[in-house]
Parts: C-alpha cells; sequence; structure tokens
C-alpha cells in the first residue's frame, strides 16, 4: 500500500510530520487508483495529462508504473486497446474530462466492436453540478454518453469503492468476450481521504477475470460430425484464436485435420503464411467451393460478405461450424449447424481429443485444386513484387517489405491505409502469431501511431509501420511520443499525394484542389527529424529495402517517405462497393 507518505491533522487538514506516531496514517483516492492498479499487476497507463488527472499520471509514475503520455486522446486509447489484445490484460487509457473523454471514445468504441480489452478511465466534473447543469469546468454527463459504446461502464464516488470498481472494470474487459469498459472517476474523488490501513483492505485483486468456458460436449460431437461429413471443407481463423494465445492446439487442429484455411488479417503468423495448408493465396476459391466452414474466432461480417452472396457461391451450398464465446454471434447472418461455444482454448482442444484415432484426410481433389490455384496466383504476382521501377508502385514497395518481413519474423507489422492495407494484406507474409496489427472490424484509420507505440511499449520488439499517406495522416503527429520515448518504431508512408490516388482534378477549374489529394511531393520525413529521428526519402524498392533495414537494426525512430506513383492507386482498394459512384447528374 502506498498510504500518504505524511500525515495530515484529521481537525485542520495541516501536515503535521511530529506527530507521526500519534496521528493516522491517511491515503487518498490518487493512492488508491495506483494501487488497485498495481495489485493487478497492471503497470502501464497510456494517456494525455491535463486536468483533474495530471496529478494521477505523475504519482503512478513516481510509484514505479509505466505512464506514456501522447499528443491526442484517440491514439492514447488505441494504445491501451492494442496492448489488450497483445497481452490479454485490460489496456488502460487516461484521459482529462469531457473533450478528452471524447476523443478516447473512439478508441474505446472501436476496442469493444475489436474485442480488444481496455478500459478508459477518465476524469470528470462533480456530479452535484452536472447533474443540476449548473456549467461546471468541461460538464459533461460522461457515464450516460459511454454507455452505449462499450461492454461495461461504471462510475465511483467515494474512495473506499475505488477497489471494486477497478476490478469490476478489469473482469468486465477480460471475461467472456473481451471489450471496453468506461470508468468514470469524478476530481472530487482523487482527494478524498481515508485511513490507509482501511484503504488497503479495500483493494480486491481478481482472481480468474477470464474463466475458461467449457463446450458442451454434445455441441463438440455434432461438430465433428459434420466436420467429418466435408468433402471441400475449410478453416477460418480470425483474430479471436490469435488473441486467445491458444497457438499451439489451433495449430494441432489445422494439422490433424489436415484442412486448408484462411487466416484473416490479424489471424496471419497463428500458422506460417507459408505452410502448406494455408489457402490464403487461393482465397476467392476455397470460400466460393467449400462445402462446410469452421469458423475459429472470425465473425461473418463484412470481412466475409456475411457468410453469403457470389463471395460463398450457391445460397445454402455450405454447413457452417462457429467457435465463438459469445452465444449470440451465432446465426448472426447464416444458419450455423454446429454452433460450439466456448472460449478458443477449451473448445479447439474439445476438437482435438474427439479425433482421437484416425481422422479422415480431406479429398486429394480438393486439396490438389487448391495447390493449383495457389501456384498459378502466385506466379502471376511474382514479377509485379520484382518491379523495382521509380516512383514505385504498391506491389514492388511491398515486395520489398515483404522480403524484410521475412527476414525478421519477429518484428511487429502495424499496417493501415487503402491500397497500402488491402494490398499488404495479401503480400506481405507473416510467419509468428499477433506480430500483425491493422485496422480490424471498423477497418478505420488513424490506428496506426498509437498501435505502434504501444506494440513497442509492450513487447520490446523492433516495430514497421506501414501507412497510406492519408492514414498516417490522423496520428502522425505521435511520431514526437515516438521519438521522445526512443521507441524502436520504423514508420514507412506510402506517398502518393493522396487519397486512393493522386492525380484527381477539380472539376470546376477552380484553384482548389480534389478532395482526396494533398500536397504534391511532400516531405513527410522531415517531420521525424524535427524531432530528432531519423528521416529518409526514398523512390525505388532497393533503396526502400536498405533503409527499412539500417532502421530495423538501429532501432531508431525513423520515418521513411516513399515516394508511389501518383496513379498506382486505386478507389477504395478491394471495397469499392462500398465508395459507391454517385449515378446522379446535375441537368
Amino acid at each position: 500500500m502506498s498510504a500518504l507518505a505524511q500525515i495530515i491533522d484529521t481537525h485542520t487538514g495541516d501536515v503535521n510530520t511530529a506527530e507521526a506516531d500519534s496521528q493516522q496514517e491517511l491515503t487518498d483516492g490518487f493512492h488508491l487508483v495506483i494501487d488497485a492498479l498495481k495489485l493487478n499487476d497492471i503497470n502501464t497507463i497510456y494517456g494525455v495529462p491535463g486536468i483533474p488527472i495530471t496529478d494521477l499520471g505523475r504519482l503512478a509514475q513516481a510509484q514505479g508504473m509505466r505512464v506514456i503520455s501522447f499528443r491526442h486522446e484517440q491514439h492514447a486509447g488505441n494504445a491501451a486497446a492494442i496492448a489488450g489484445f497483445l497481452t490479454k490484460k485490460p489496456g488502460i487509457c487516461l484521459t482529462v474530462s469531457a473533450p478528452g473523454f471524447l476523443n478516447g471514445l473512439t478508441a474505446l468504441a472501436n476496442a469493444t466492436t475489436n474485442c480488444f480489452p481496455m478500459i478508459l478511465i477518465s476524469g470528470s466534473s462533480e456530479r452535484e453540478i452536472v447533474d443540476l447543469q449548473q456549467g461546471d469546468y468541461e460538464e459533461m454527463d460522461q457515464l450516460a454518453i459511454a454507455k452505449p459504446l462499450c461492454k461495461a461502464a461504471f462510475r465511483v464516488l467515494h474512495a473506499a469503492d475505488i477497489g471494486i470498481g477497478v476490478a469490476r472494470a478489469i473482469r468486465a474487459a477480460v471475461s467472456g468476450r473481451p471489450g471496453g469498459v468506461y470508468l468514470d472517476l469524478p476530481a472530487k474523488l482523487f482527494s478524498q481521504v481515508m485511513d490507509a490501513q482501511a484503504g488497503a483492505k479495500s483493494l480486491v485483486k481478481v482472481i480468474d477475470p477470464a474463466p475458461a468456458q467449457l463446450p458442451a460436449p454434445a455441441a463438440v460431437q455434432r461438430a465433428l460430425e459434420v466436420l467429418k461429413s466435408a468433402k471441400r471443407p475449410l478453416i477460418i481463423l480470425g483474430k479471436g484464436a490469435a488473441y486467445a494465445q491458444a497457438d499451439d492446439a489451433v495449430r494441432a487442429l489445422v494439422e490433424k485435420s489436415g484442412i486448408p484455411y484462411v487466416p484473416m488479417s490479424m489471424a496471419k503468423g497463428l500458422l506460417p503464411d507459408t505452410h502448406p495448408q494455408s489457402a490464403g493465396a487461393a482465397r476467392s476459391l476455397v470460400l466460393k467451393d467449400a462445402d462446410v466452414v469452421l469458423l475459429v474466432g472470425a465473425r461473418l461480417n463484412w470481412l466475409l460478405s456475411h457468410g453469403k452472396g457470389k463471395t460463398w457461391g450457391e445460397p445454402g451450398s455450405k454447413k457452417f461450424i462457429q467457435i465463438d464465446i459469445e452465444p449470440k454471434e451465432m446465426d448472426s447472418n447464416v444458419e450455423i449447424v454446429a454452433p460450439l461455444v466456448g472460449d478458443i482454448g477449451s473448445c479447439v482442444t474439445a476438437l482435438l481429443d474427439g479425433m482421437d484415432g484416425k481422422w479422415p484426410t480431406p479429398p486429394a481433389d480438393w486439396i490438389n485444386t487448391i495447390k493449383a490455384r495457389k501456384e498459378a496466383n502466385l506466379a502471376k504476382m511474382a514479377p509485379k513484387l520484382m518491379n523495382n521501377a521509380s516512383p514505385m508502385n504498391f506491389h514492388g514497395a511491398l515486395g520489398a517489405l515483404r522480403t524484410v518481413i521475412k527476414e525478421r519474423p519477429d518484428a511487429i507489422l502495424v499496417n493501415e491505409g487503402a491500397n497500402t492495407l488491402d494490398l499488404a494484406r495479401g503480400i506481405i507474409d507473416m510467419y509468428q502469431p499477433r506480430k500483425r496489427l491493422d485496422v480490424g472490424t471498423w477497418g478505420i484509420m488513424g490506428i496506426g501511431m498509437g498501435f505502434a507505440v504501444a506494440a513497442a511499449v509492450e513487447t520490446g520488439k523492433p516495430v514497421l509501420a506501414v501507412e497510406g499517406d492519408s492514414a498516417f495522416g490522423f496520428s502522425g503527429m505521435e511520431v514526437e511520443t515516438i521519438c521522445r520515448y526512443n521507441l524502436p518504431v520504423c514508420i514507412v508512408v506510402f506517398n502518393n499525394n493522396g487519397i486512393y490516388r493522386g492525380t484527381d482534378v477539380n472539376p470546376t477549374g477552380h484553384e482548389d484542389v480534389a478532395p482526396t489529394v494533398f500536397v504534391k511531393d511532400s516531405r513527410y520525413d522531415k517531420m521525424m527529424e524535427a524531432f530528432g529521428g531519423v528521416g529518409v526519402h526514398v523512390t525505388t524498392p532497393d533503396e526502400l529495402s536498405r533503409a527499412v533495414n539500417a532502421a530495423m537494426d538501429s532501432g531508431r525512430p525513423t520515418l521513411i517517405n516513399a515516394v508511389i506513383d501518383p496513379e498506382a492507386g486505386s478507389e477504395s482498394g478491394n471495397i469499392g462497393s462500398l465508395n459507391p459512384q454517385s449515378t446522379i447528374r446535375k441537368k
């Protein structure tokens, strides 16, 4: 317990160290919050200081916690969210009230959507004034605003309840389907004083915060029977499987079954993308032609065309088996004939146990068809990845980075953008789990620098952040944060002068540029140099490869401005149907 170092006179409020032996030892809300987090092995805070939480950050650092201060709360929140994904412990984001809280709320909502455990802790105005709407400093009913956008939300009004409040937030964040939790701490709470011994007793060490949820034996048997009947089976691995950290069991299931698999982007590396059973290079074929699909921590949302439509072939042509910890996920888009409800590790282990004896391998014609399609697609792609033209196109640049990751499989890849994201997903192979971090379920931009900072802080591994120039603009100021903490982050900005491409024109002839066009030939590398990092300007894949390898070897904060042909991009990458051209024309 980190009680107040001095003794406070309970009558006058004055500090009196001379009477320490005769006076009661006290603690306060600041120390109780810190002690509650540390008791639960949470030792890192991401945030932005300000009223009323500045001293909380100072005291947390003084108590041995690592406090990473950002330039904007949204990026601190994104860092906390991905820290939760990487560690299975809730990442902590600390913000000021009202506007700071709202900035962090975007990250909280995104964490909930992506099932990342995160706790947003925000200072807030006094309840008495807020409830009467009397115009307090940054007055806002933050709890009410947060509730619809997160998994759970709590407010603590009394110092004696801080331990319970933190414990409830932790358990809510990581139990069942993980998600974001909001914890509201009014400013008056921090200065509340109580007996130190009583304060210590009020803290709660959360026991078994995410207990295993075992699947029903009948459900396991049903799933095995459906899987055994398949003629063209397929496994789809989602980021839920990556989060579960049941890597050995997942690999054993894939290899024992002999079933081809497709990883969703953040599940890449659970098995190496070069594994012989990987069907990623034949994705369109296997989604369309499979007759039984086993979903492991993957949801049939827009990223999988909701499990229907032309992507999936003829209606009713396939049966779905789904492993998910959330029962409500079943039948969300199509019928799930064999729902398997439980945590990933328990469900996969149960399937393995049920495969005792000789398990039938998938028919040779299915395996050979996939192999032929993979080989054809890889052969078609190979010359594109070897293009060393200047200015670069996306394939040539990503081909260079593909080799970097192959040679450095322990590095963490952060990826966002439009073409930069869509093409990198298929081009850059991953070899280890939880090494690829990207935009996730919502497909939003702006996660890049927050994810990069947290990945470096939480793992100590080198980070390669591959950013479209538009995506980088959402969080680019955090390069100062990267430099301030001297993190081993190499940022590559694919600079094609705009969104999708830099060649659009204003049809009116007005001097204003088109909405998708940026300043021509911007030098993003100079931003990194401004804060003491290394800036590099490259125009060819060979130059890009040398610059990235030098940055990764040095461990110094580096930003590489990679010049991409402004005409190289395509509208909305592979999801153009979500950004349709208007059919209405002015007469």
